[in-house]
């Protein structure tokens, strides 16, 4: 994800004006544009209690893509004439997200890849649809006739996202081969003989106390039916399409987009949109290269450390003794709850701002986890009665070390992703910078930033636990080489697995799932290390203005307080606050 304002799809009445606004109309025009963003995004309404979204989701069209595209344009033409001068410190870090947002969408609509390319080896809109019972409202009647009426909804956006998928095909777009090696297996697991064993019948597991038995008895014939005549069928159709036309015409050869038409400027695109910066994908490369060396520098003291004449040694011995491997998916989650209960219990020692949303640990659902990343997050929604999930992958467990757990658990749950979204929707600030946008620098830097902090909290007392941080941090400056590699430099497979296998110490399956993501998702995994690297130098910044003054909880939340930010904003953000630190406003 980069920001929701992409998700921008259906129409608005839009009056360009001939001159420049004054700075009060900003205000109205801000307001106009989350109206927008919540009429063309029914999910995003729905999260935040808004019944426009009901029963709808959303217009995949390649028609709604281009007239969102004009609409954005409209919009970026009123904004550029407001004065900003006469804007406050807070409406400017508006204006500056909500431009930096409609300009990324304008700019990535001059490449093929932005219309037609539409789902990666985790999925597309047929994964996010899945997620819809678990991540909906079920309180009313209302609510579950909204649920039935998007599982009849479906069928239509699936058409329109077959259609779009097919002129990819058409034009050479097509995701390379080996990377989407059994897709086609997990899109059959969503079709069931019978209907109750799908997970989309989950809601329908026992009547609410509000709902009467009569009621109910026609909401469940209507959700069977929906489920049986245009959930599985819409499933069968993409399924068919994917076998017979789109994994015929997959890439072989050089995997990267390097490989597409017009691949090099989209990936130079992709750099600058995922990472927020004016960086080039050589600078990215280099700067990895730096970040390797410096890390595996480290991994060779631990190493020494816990008693291995090489780094290579005690990560073979990380990888390969059983002592550190779950042997059931129970003990994986226990362990992984557990740890996450005992992070709790630092949390005000590291801010003074908390969310009042909860989250829970879970296992990532059986037909998404095969060939899926180590864990997720998944947000919630006050509204909606929506925990947040901090989501484990159950399978492959001897690919899954319990000595990772420390570092994953602070980056997805907290002080990571959830604390950093759960705040973002309760903070005082303009419902379409709460839950509007989403920018992958900052969210994904503060969540790798937040494994430093494990450092804070005692964490990693083990040597084992030490390099299980130091892998992750790797982990995320390899990336920088492995991405660029592949997709600016013209890398095969085999050789950004190597380098992986070679300075981290994930396991062999773990790296295989994480290239073939780098694969088929360019550019996202960049904005890890970009933003982890601009918070620590704000860090630094702060810390060496301010000397003595300066407080680390006061600090965390002065990053936070903005919501996610591109990185630019962020930086002039924290200057003021250490000018008003230092100046005792």
């Amino acid at each position: 994800m980069k920001h929701i304002l992409a998700a921008a799809l259906l129409s608005a009445a839009i009056i360009t004006p001939a001159h420049a606004a004054p700075a009060d109309d900003y205000i109205e025009l801000r307001e106009e544009i989350w109206q927008w963003v919540l009429d063309s995004s029914p999910s995003l309404a729905t999260s935040i209690g808004d019944r426009r979204g009901d029963g709808k989701l959303g217009d995949m069209s390649l028609e709604a893509y281009d007239r969102q595209i004009a609409e954005s344009k409209a919009y970026l033409t009123r904004l550029n004439a407001i004065d900003e001068t006469a804007l406050s410190n807070d409406m400017k870090v508006d204006l500056a997200i909500v431009k930096r947002s409609l300009t990324d969408n304008i700019e990535g609509s001059a490449f093929d890849h932005s219309r037609y390319v539409l789902f990666t080896n985790r999925g597309g809109w047929f994964s996010g649809f899945a997620s819809t019972p678990y991540r909906s409202p079920f309180f009313t009647k209302a609510d579950y006739e909204s649920y039935v009426m998007r599982l009849n909804a479906y069928p239509d956006m699936n058409a329109q996202g077959i259609a779009r998928s097919r002129e990819a095909v058409a034009r050479g777009l097509t995701q390379a081969c080996e990377p989407m090696e059994g897709l086609a297996a997990r899109i059959e697991t969503q079709i069931y003989e019978n209907v109750e064993e799908s997970p989309f019948w989950r809601p329908f597991a026992e009547r609410p106390a509000s709902i009467s038995e009569a009621e109910w008895a026609d909401l469940t014939v209507k959700a069977r039916t929906a489920i049986k005549e245009s959930v599985f069928p819409a499933y069968e159709e993409f399924s068919d399409f994917y076998l017979t036309e789109y994994e015929p015409q997959c890439r072989t050869g050089t995997p990267g987009v390097l490989a597409t038409p017009n691949g090099d400027a989209y990936y130079a695109y992709r750099v600058k949109s995922f990472t927020t910066t004016d960086m080039t994908p050589d600078q990215v490369h280099q700067l990895g290269l730096s970040e390797v060396a410096r890390i595996r520098a480290e991994m060779v003291e631990v190493s020494a450390e816990a008693g291995f004449d090489t780094r290579e040694a005690f990560i073979e011995h990380l990888r390969t003794d059983p002592q550190y491997y779950a042997k059931t998916p129970e003990e994986l989650v226990d362990a992984a709850s557990a740890l996450a209960k005992h992070i709790d219990g630092f949390m005000p020692k590291l801010f003074g701002t908390l969310p009042r949303q909860p989250y829970t640990v879970s296992p990532i659902p059986a037909a998404q986890a095969p060939g899926n990343t180590t864990a997720y997050y998944e947000p919630g929604s006050l509204q909606t009665g929506q925990a947040g999930i901090y989501r484990v992958n159950t399978t492959e467990l001897d690919q899954r070390p319990l000595w990772e757990l420390p570092a994953l658990g602070v980056h997805e749950a907290v002080p990571g992703h959830h604390h950093q979204i759960a705040l973002q929707q309760e903070l005082d600030i303009h419902p379409l910078r709460s839950n509007g946008t989403f920018f992958t620098a900052f969210v994904e830097g503060w969540g790798l930033y937040s494994e430093r902090l494990g450092i804070e909290m005692g964490l990693y007392d083990t040597p084992a636990k030490q390099m299980g941080r130091l892998s992750y941090e790797m982990w995320r400056a390899t990336r920088l080489v492995v991405d660029t590699g592949l997709h600016s430099k013209g890398w095969s497979k085999q050789q950004a697995v190597d380098f992986m296998l070679d300075n981290t110490a994930l396991t062999e399956g773990n790296i295989d799932a994480e290239v073939n993501r780098y694969i088929t998702w360019p550019g996202q995994a960049l904005a890890y290390k970009i933003g982890e690297l601009k918070i620590r130098e704000l860090r630094k910044r702060a810390n060496d203005a301010l000397g003595a003054d300066f407080d680390l909880r006061a600090f965390h939340d002065a990053i936070l307080e903005n919501g996610s930010v591109p990185l630019d904003v962020l930086d002039a953000h924290i200057d003021r606050w250490i000018a008003e630190q230092q100046s005792g406003d």
